[in-house]
């Protein structure tokens, strides 16, 4: 019977049719993304048909999602309905299947925290565990940060770890510098990198979007409860390198595009019983859609059971919600930015998925003498009374060292 109502659910789904910061997305990128922005939003570009072969990735429509309609007639399904409210924290993959892990799984132990958040292909492109799945290798360089996958889960099962695998999508350095033609490249037929040397892959090529749905179903065959899809946008400052740039691209705007992403990957994951979520920058429920990386906050939360903004104080520049430096104030900033999030997502009604934020637990001392303040309980119980205050009860702490505030109240 639950296999009958899967597949009656994804037919439905067809036929409706992020470093010391988040999902390492950088500091010094947030602050180059406060401008980008608040540029508006584009008109929608219609859907355009693909040949077959072409690789390029076939229009998905998504559900309008400007946030007019109240979405009464639509109930989105939760795969993990007895899921608890989660409280969680990053876990690298070397700290997954080193040492770290009994330190870790002692802090859950001992609080509150119930989750943990483990890279399953990281931000550099690799899979973080030796697998032998053909789909994964035609695309994927296999590591063994975490030699013995199926013994993690099954450590995580007995301290009743909830587990969420994190999956960075489209900057991925591995794939690009393998398959070129996956990626962005210059006139000369080099490979574009930013300025830290990460290269994206192309975002409209159907081939990405499937081998990172791939990696995601082995995920939750191994036991993942949720898979969290992190760096789902084009390259910052995209619209400004676009025409400078070879790539395969169709008719659809990069915002479509990537709601399509999202869209088919939720409707890919759900017969598996896993929850989808994304990572979004946390300034993009505070201005217009974002279409240089092509993120819209609502169109992605219309078409994901969980949300999470990455709304650590540090990343907000001087004057955010009345502020003069947002890292110093930390319960000010996250009850502006739920406030915003509210504010976007209340009008979606029943589409509106979990909201669950990444908060900060580490200290952003590259902001300057006098624009940050060192991070410990005080700062951390004041972001989770900002989150309580404004209804929202779920929430990720990152830390890049994966070194946590013991002691807060969580």
């Amino acid at each position: 019977m639950d296999a009958i109502v899967s597949a009656l659910l994804l037919l439905l789904h067809v036929l409706t049719g992020s470093s010391s910061a988040t999902g390492t997305e950088t500091a010094s990128t947030h602050q180059l993304l406060a401008t980008l922005l608040t540029a508006p939003a584009a008109g929608l570009q219609p859907g355009s048909s693909v040949a077959p072969g072409s690789g390029t990735a076939p229009f998905v429509p998504a559900d309008d999602s400007s946030g007019s309609g109240t979405g009464a007639a639509f109930v989105k399904h939760d795969p993990q309905p007895d899921a608890p409210k989660v409280k969680g924290v990053y876990v690298t993959a070397y700290s997954a299947g080193g040492a770290r892990l009994d330190s870790l799984l002692k802090l859950l132990d001992d609080t509150e925290l119930n989750s943990m958040v483990i890279d399953v292909k990281d931000d550099n492109g690799y899979i973080t565990y030796p697998s032998t799945n053909p789909e994964l290798l035609r695309y994927g360089k296999p590591q063994k940060f975490i030699r013995d996958l199926p013994a993690l889960m099954a450590k995580l099962d007995k301290h009743k770890v909830y587990p969420i695998g994190r999956i960075v999508v489209f900057k991925d350095t591995v794939l690009a510098k393998s398959h070129p033609e996956l990626s962005f490249r210059r006139k000369d037929g080099s490979i574009w990198s930013n300025g830290n040397g990460d290269s994206f892959v192309n975002a409209y090529r159907k081939e990405v979007w499937d081998y990172n749905i791939a990696v995601a179903k082995e995920a939750a065959k191994m036991g993942f409860k949720e898979i969290q899809f992190d760096y789902v946008r084009f390259p910052e400052g995209f619209e400004n390198k676009a025409a400078s740039l070879v790539f395969d691209k169709t008719k659809d705007s990069r915002v479509d595009t990537i709601a399509a992403f999202v869209k088919y990957a939720k409707a890919q994951l759900e017969p598996l019983g896993v929850r989808v979520s994304v990572d979004i920058f946390g300034y993009a429920a505070s201005v217009p859609a974002a279409e240089g990386i092509g993120q819209d906050f609502v169109k992605i939360s219309k078409n994901v059971d969980v949300i999470s903004p990455m709304i650590y104080p540090s990343h907000y520049g001087t004057g955010w919600f009345g502020v003069k430096d947002p890292d110093t104030n930390p319960y000010a900033t996250i009850a502006g930015a739920m406030k915003d999030t509210h504010k976007k997502l209340d009008p979606i009604g029943s589409y509106k998925p979990v909201i669950r934020p990444w908060i900060q637990d580490f200290t952003a001392s590259w902001l300057g003498k006098g624009h940050y303040i060192a991070y410990g309980k005080p700062q951390v119980d004041a972001q989770i009374k900002a989150l309580h205050e404004s209804g929202v009860d779920e929430y990720l702490l990152w830390n890049a060292g994966n070194r946590y505030t013991a002691d807060a109240k969580f």
